[in-house]
């Protein structure tokens, strides 16, 4: 019963050592925070840039329900079977056997 006490009283001498320890160390953190100065930092203002040429980056009018013009035009990626007929080639090559589907059944 003696060694169990005397075990139990230098556990306790440990805890309370770590515990003051953990408690020092925050207090002497607290207080080096609270006296370091706090510097804020001032941005300056943002150049200004010479005004852009207003008559060279105008955008194109707009015309509501009108076509947008591409150069070049653009093209399926599968033509048709007349225009393969012709010598027109595939965008892309055909896909493998494996990633193609079965038709779906309709219901």
């Amino acid at each position: 019963m003696l060694a169990d006490e005397r075990t139990h009283r230098t556990n306790l001498l440990i805890a309370s050592a770590m515990l003051t320890a953990g408690l020092t160390l925050s207090a002497l953190s607290l207080v080096a925070i609270a006296r370091t100065d706090v510097h804020l930092s001032q941005v300056s203002q943002p150049l200004q840039a010479s005004p852009p040429d207003t008559e060279s980056s105008k955008p194109a009018e707009s015309k509501p329900g009108g076509t947008r013009p591409t150069t070049p035009a653009p093209e399926p990626a599968r033509p048709d079977r007349q225009a393969q007929k012709e010598g027109a080639k595939a965008a892309l090559p055909p896909a493998p056997p494996e990633k193609i589907a079965p038709p779906m059944q309709s219901k």
